[in-house]
């Protein structure tokens, strides 16, 4: 007698990942992505449909609707950690069985699916398989990774539990390839949340020297609901924080690598907010795209990472954590101003902002916690009475050095301008790019390197004023 069928809709692409893993008879799809005819399809032959959802009824309800007046044993529960008690009661089964689902559910894993399969087929449909209760799942681990004889500095990988239960690691597995190449040794750890996070897991992050976090932002202490199973409890930015390492937002995008690569502005504006923004708020350092999201023949997604990208993040991870073994006095850091256009009056310009008084309250802070910056005029020297964070004398003198606006940068000023770049240097990375984007460059400003901050007092090919 064949397995019955069992149609899960959920909308945690790790929730159907693990059932297709699980090898038992599941149909499978995600609400978020089907159309409005899609569903009859669906639950056709299927003989019981389960539901989950993040956001309850309200968020699928003419989906739900249909499930329901389709007659099939249907059973509603929540993409969350706790249950929804208004799905169990909209359910069609028991509410036993439903919370009996739930708990398979969010304790995830491909044998807890399989045995779910079961559990519905006999509890539902008299099949007589036997089935197992649910397994209480980690909530936290390590991947397993082949032991890197490295006196590199140790790079931890933070990614979700719902992926390592799912078997979706090839992303983090590629990753940590990376950080070996790149001369650290990887510390993959997956965690289910940090608001309620073990002593033995901040433990084991406390040995490295700086972290990747592939996870979403939680913007304090606030939940990130990101996926039904994810989890969806908070991520706790002070257990992070009091670490004292540099945390890396490594960028796992919801779109896939073509639609990256075909769009103008790079990200999605969600990827935006939720994986740039939020972030810079918890105080994590910025990196770049790495996994993208692509479909497979079954309509299942995967995060697949791009070993260029990877290279990338682990580069940045890396050289952050051998910061750490640099004594402060010996650090060269850089503040970088905006200057667009390239007016003076647009230097660190910032609606609503006071740039200058920032970066002067800025490095005063850096000159008290031992870094040497040397005179820099507008910044007091330690002990000093003046605390006003006046910027006007920074940005003078950072004009009277050249700035870059053309109708008051003189000869002697590109002349003296240590940094450049030689023109040959630039022809050849300028080569390197998309032949039609090279075009339309050279249409607008002529041949590289142009003339604009191209100083040739000492060499006749031209030297790029930076």
């Amino acid at each position: 007698m064949p397995h019955p069928t069992v149609l899960l809709l959920s909308t945690s692409d790790s929730d159907l990942i693990t059932a297709r893993a699980s090898g038992a008879n599941y149909r499978w799809a995600n609400p978020a992505r089907l159309l409005p005819g899609d569903l009859p399809d669906l639950l056709d032959s299927a003989e019981v449909v389960v539901v989950r959802i993040l956001g309850g009824y309200r968020a699928w309800p003419d989906g739900i609707d249909t499930v329901l007046a389709s007659g099939i044993p249907a059973v509603l529960v929540s993409g969350e950690q706790s249950p929804d008690a208004d799905l169990i009661e909209r359910s069609t089964v028991p509410a036993g069985i439903a919370l009996q689902t739930h708990i398979y559910l969010a304790q995830g894993g491909v044998p807890n699916l399989r045995q779910l399969h079961a559990f519905l087929s006999d509890t539902l449909l008299m099949t007589g398989l036997g089935f197992a209760p649910p397994e209480n799942t980690p909530t936290w681990g390590t991947l397993q990774c082949n032991a890197v004889d490295t006196t590199g500095p140790t790079i931890a990988v933070l990614y979700y539990r719902a992926q390592q239960l799912a078997g979706n690691t090839g992303y983090v597995e590629a990753l940590c390839e990376a950080i070996e190449a790149a001369g650290g040794r990887a510390l993959p750890v997956y965690c289910a949340s940090l608001r309620t996070a073990e002593p033995d897991m901040l433990e084991t992050l406390s040995q490295a020297d700086a972290m990747v976090v592939t996870v979403l932002a939680a913007g304090g202490v606030k939940p990130a609901t990101v996926s039904a199973g994810g989890d969806d409890e908070a991520w706790n930015v002070e257990h992070l924080a009091a670490l004292d390492i540099p945390i890396l937002q490594g960028l796992c995008l919801t779109s896939s690598r073509q639609q990256w690569r075909d769009n103008d502005d790079g990200l999605s504006p969600l990827d935006v907010a939720s994986q740039v923004a939020v972030p810079e708020f918890d105080g994590r350092i910025i990196t770049v795209p790495f996994s993208f999201k692509e479909v497979d023949d079954e309509g299942l997604i995967s995060y697949i990472a791009d070993p260029e990208r990877c290279a990338r993040v682990a580069g940045l991870a890396v050289r952050h954590a051998q910061l750490r073994r640099v004594a402060t006095a010996d650090k060269r850091v850089a503040v970088v101003f905006s200057a667009y256009p390239t007016k003076h009056a647009r230097i660190g310009n910032a609606v609503g902002l006071d740039t200058p008084a920032s970066a002067v309250a800025l490095l005063r802070a850096m000159r008290e916690h031992g870094y040497q910056l040397g005179e820099l005029p507008g910044v007091p020297d330690i002990g000093a009475a003046d605390r006003s964070n006046d910027g006007t004398a920074l940005v003078h003198a950072l004009i009277e050095r050249g700035g870059q606006d053309p109708d008051w940068l003189t000869d002697g000023q590109l002349a003296g301008n240590p940094i450049r770049v030689a023109a040959n240097d630039y022809r050849d990375w300028f080569a390197s790019l998309p032949a039609d984007f090279t075009a339309a460059v050279q249409k607008h400003w002529g041949p590289a390197p142009g003339d604009l901050f191209v100083d040739r007092t000492n060499d006749p090919d031209g030297e790029i004023v930076i």
